[in-house]
């Protein structure tokens, strides 16, 4: 059996992370796959020592948009093929996206879309998530194990925030976008890191006003989810709160193949 450690991170401008410290962060943590996502640039925009990581392929999926959006992944091990989007026009030229298939499993690295802005935006962000349900159905359908990770924008259940009853008509906590996840876990998708944590204050984003991290005022909105087939291959799931550099922290899975 292979033991393998995949880390996912918003770092909200992956050219604000690195001078954060970002590369030091990798280094020391060595993943074996990370998945990034809010890389706010082009692979062109970056420099070498991040277009190219010692003992990683990379993988970039940009927003038509400067500055906007935007997914990474690096990996040790190459993937048997890489795919930028899921094959609709309009959510794959917002640069969300990266597919992954490593033979036992089909890895996504996802920044799903924010509500926030305007009741457009709600209606995009839903109708992304049903069509990349769909997509990801497919692929189950067709015996695939599936991981999914990254920021999901929308915090599940009361536990998942600090302030949910003063959240509950604002984008991200809504029972629209709530019941999406309760869709996808029906349909037999793993919340991983409630698998071995049902403690409360465990968050991945804060504010960046008012202190809110310092007083763990935050929202659980980043996730790992596998089919259920795939449970047993689950070893441990965790969040990262320590880990500083983004309005995020990383959260990681580690899976058994093999």
């Amino acid at each position: 059996m292979t033991t393998l450690n995949i880390v996912s991170w918003n770092v909200n401008g992956i050219r604000a992370a690195h001078k954060k410290g970002f590369l030091d962060w990798f280094t020391e943590a060595s993943p074996d796959i990370l998945c990034i996502q809010e890389t706010k640039a082009n692979k062109d925009q970056l420099p070498s020592e991040l277009q190219q990581v010692d003992g990683y392929h990379n993988y970039f999926a940009s927003a038509e948009k400067k500055g906007y959006s935007g997914v990474a992944m690096y990996t040790k091990t190459e993937p048997v093929s890489i795919q930028p989007g899921f094959g609709v026009e309009r959510f794959d030229s917002e640069g969300r996206t990266i597919q992954a298939d490593f033979g036992d499993f089909v890895l996504f690295g996802v920044y799903f879309p924010n509500g926030k802005s305007r009741d457009e935006r709600l209606d995009y962000k839903m109708e992304f998530y049903d069509a990349f349900l769909d997509h990801i159905e497919g692929l189950r359908s067709q015996g695939r194990n599936i991981i999914i990770c990254g920021d999901v924008n929308t915090a599940h259940k009361p536990i998942d925030l600090a302030r949910p009853k003063e959240n509950e008509k604002i984008s991200g906590f809504l029972p629209i976008e709530r019941e999406w996840i309760d869709k996808l876990l029906e349909r037999g998708y793993i919340d991983t890191f409630r698998m071995f944590n049902e403690e409360p204050a465990q968050y991945s984003w804060w504010s960046q006003r008012a202190g809110a991290r310092a007083r763990n005022a935050g929202w659980r909105i980043d996730y790992f989810f596998v089919n259920d087939e795939f449970r047993g291959n689950v070893k441990s799931a965790a969040i990262h709160q320590d880990v500083m550099g983004s309005d995020h922290c990383p959260i990681s899975l580690t899976v058994e193949i093999g």
